[in-house]
């Protein structure tokens, strides 16, 4: 059972790497497959975020590709059979943040169920 938790975990982990890439983030497609359909967010900005929101964002072209988000401290546990918590802290070019997301396993993969950013000096 410890290695079907862990590879959940793992699993988890890379979806949300990808969503942190900034090609994948560039792109509506690679988001909505990563993203759950029930998805809400609340941003370090304090906004209420949901699939549509964040697909309009992404579409609009608010991403630079030249700005990686730099990842540390990265954990995850399995809190139900098909659920992970991930909780890691995020530098975006100054603008740092705790991070912690809900993923899902549904019948095309994982998918963030919900994610919450809170700012930090």
């Amino acid at each position: 059972m410890a290695d079907e938790g862990e590879r959940a975990v793992q699993a988890a982990i890379a979806a949300e790497m990808q969503l942190l890439d900034p090609d994948v983030r560039a792109s509506p497609v690679l988001v909505s497959e990563l993203l759950d359909p029930e998805f809400t967010e609340f941003g370090a900005s304090g906004r209420r975020w949901d699939a549509t929101s964040i697909l309009t964002v992404t579409s609009a072209g608010s991403v630079d590709p030249d700005s990686p988000v730099e990842v540390s401290e990265m954990s995850g546990v399995v809190l139900a059979p098909g659920i992970v918590h991930l909780t890691y802290f995020a530098d975006n070019r100054g603008r740092r943040a705790w991070r912690s997301s809900l993923w899902r396993l549904t019948e095309t993969g994982w998918r963030m169920y919900f994610h919450q950013a809170t700012s930090t000096s």
